[in-house]
């Protein structure tokens, strides 16, 4: 009951809203223009600041870092991939 009541609420909605576009007709009786406007004078400010000295360099020093041996193993394995068939229209010509 409550999915056929869903289904004639949407159907009636859709067709409301396909009236109400073919209900309206618009048409622009006068073309847009933007106001004009002028800018005279003005005065941007002024600011005096002090900032401080950065170095950059580089140094060396000395650091124990681990020994590390990689050792990667394979093997032959049957996996599971997907596919896509894709199968173009045919031409009616």
């Amino acid at each position: 009951m409550k999915t056929a009541t869903a289904v004639t609420l949407g159907i009636v909605g859709v067709a409301a809203a396909a009236f109400a576009v073919y209900m309206i007709d618009i048409d622009q009786t006068e073309e847009a223009a933007l106001p004009q406007v002028t800018v005279e004078g003005g005065n941007l400010p002024e600011f005096e600041a002090e900032v401080g000295d950065i170095d950059v360099g580089t140094t060396t020093a000395d650091v124990t870092v681990p020994d590390v041996d990689v050792q990667i193993d394979t093997e032959q394995a049957e996996v599971t991939l997907p596919t896509i068939n894709v199968t173009a229209p045919e031409d009616d010509s």
